[in-house]
């Protein structure tokens, strides 16, 4: 006879309860509970096809549906307890579900193993996150986009090597953010196809003597199209990886954006200016404005990578089919999606409220010789080949070094010495603004293409 202590779902087979520390080193309720509204979600549907085909009556599903709605209203009111004892979601729910409304609940299991329910409550929630995160992600870019607005006409110097190389305007610089997140909505709506489909019906691991309709059990719950294999059905976790590797995407370009605005913000830069609740001071330094947001997002960008390997590495040794290593697949994923979705919401928050320091962003591009390739291209327009106009700029460049002038500042008769080609017009070439003026086509940095390229971006979004 099953003792109390058995575990009710697999106890028949055992003659001694499981030891307490084995039941709490194997329990995952205390994680994969934030599964239970795609869980009962799915249950609902398997009793709704299971009463299609025959095996529950009429009476049996509604029994099962009202129960499932009451503990689901119950989870949702802080009130339901979670046995570690019952191991995981699916058994503390289908426990109460028995307790409730008495053997009905137990049929509710027929046709389906908990490996394939699973799999299916994962896809189902990581399927609405998928859905979260984009929406973020446009947030973020309409926010991109409405400062780009304010300053398509900035001047900011360009950098390579992080040293000065050309000028830009800052409004440039900030679509080339919306261009990065762009790619990473594209890999969203990409990986969320793979998501989307339906293991339930592979059962264990061999699908199910029933007469299950698995299309049925697909329609109500909203999949493209089911698993092709009952094998790779419950054992496949590409889906997880593939929305780290996707997820580990936004994070390295967050932490690509977030190291600008450390350095803009820094005294050596004070390119912008960040709004004070996205930043904190020091305990000891009372001067100290820290720029605390965007470095912690620097920093957390590694724990998704980190999720990412750890997936990669719990997947690469399994044999088919399901295997106790898969409940670790949760946790990795469940603290990438938390991290992008809170690093995206803090920056699709803070991004707007960026003010720029437009004067010293200025100041910063006419330092560094940032028109020297300018200099270059008008002496090609004069007819000389480029390999000759670069070493005479570099002359140029070492005469503005060795008297600290930028080129825009020496007169013509300095810059005559370099060579006889350049006339009164070069001055119009050497200024900031005719540098990024010049600049007039599709992707360039001039004002005008900066504009034109916002106004599509605009119509991107409004299309999605």
């Amino acid at each position: 006879m099953m003792t109390k202590e058995t575990n009710q779902s697999w106890g028949g087979r055992f003659n001694e309860p499981v030891d307490a520390f084995v039941a709490r080193f194997t329990a995952s309720v205390d994680f994969d509970k934030r599964l239970y509204k795609h869980d009962i979600m799915g249950s609902i549907a398997h009793a709704k096809m299971l009463t299609e085909v025959g095996v529950l009556t009429a009476l049996e599903r509604d029994a099962i549906i009202e129960g499932l709605s009451q503990i689901q209203q119950e989870i949702e009111a802080g009130q339901f307890e979670w046995r570690v004892d019952l191991e995981d979601v699916h058994m503390n729910i289908e426990a109460k579900l028995t307790e409730r409304i008495g053997v009905t609940g137990k049929k509710l299991h027929t046709g389906r193993s908990r490996n394939d329910q699973v799999a299916t409550d994962i896809r189902l929630w990581l399927r609405d996150e998928i859905d979260r995160i984009k929406a973020e992600v446009t947030r973020l870019q309409q926010g991109i986009l409405q400062l780009a607005e304010r300053e398509a006409d900035t001047i900011m110097p360009g950098f390579t090597h992080l040293q000065t190389a050309q000028p830009v305007t800052f409004g440039h610089h900030l679509l080339a953010w919306f261009e990065m997140l762009s790619r990473d909505f594209e890999r969203l709506v990409d990986c969320r196809k793979r998501v989307n489909r339906m293991p339930l019906g592979s059962a264990a691991l061999a699908g199910t003597t029933y007469p299950i309709d698995r299309l049925i059990t697909c329609d109500l719950l909203g999949f493209e199209a089911v698993s092709g294999n009952s094998l790779d059905g419950v054992s496949d976790r590409d889906f997880a990886i593939e929305f780290c590797s996707a997820a580990s995407l936004i994070m390295m370009h967050l932490s690509r954006f977030s190291e600008e605005l450390v350095l803009w913000t820094s005294a050596q830069f004070r390119f912008i200016e960040l709004p004070d609740r996205f930043c904190t001071g020091s305990s000891i330094m009372p001067q100290k404005k820290n720029p605390d947001v965007p470095e912690l997002i620097r920093g957390k960008s590694g724990r998704v990578f980190g999720d990412l390997t750890g997936l990669l590495t719990l997947m690469k040794g399994q044999p088919l089919a399901y295997n106790k290593d898969n409940q670790e697949d949760k946790e990795p994923l469940f603290d990438a999606v938390d991290t992008v979705a809170d690093s995206l919401r803090a920056f699709a928050d803070m991004v707007p409220a960026i003010q720029a320091r437009r004067e010293n962003m200025r100041e910063a591009a006419l330092r560094g010789f940032s028109t020297a390739t300018d200099l270059a291209d008008y002496l090609v327009g004069k007819g000389l080949p480029f390999r000759d106009c670069h070493e005479i700029v570099g002359h140029a460049v070492r005469y503005g070094v060795e008297h600290n002038k930028d080129l825009a500042e020496m007169s013509l008769a300095e810059l005559k010495q370099f060579s006889d080609k350049i006339e009164q017009d070069v001055f119009a070439v050497l200024t900031l603004e005719g540098s990024v003026n010049a600049r007039n086509h599709l992707g360039g940095t001039a004002p005008a293409q900066v504009k034109a390229a916002i106004e599509q971006a605009k119509e991107l979004l409004a299309n999605r």
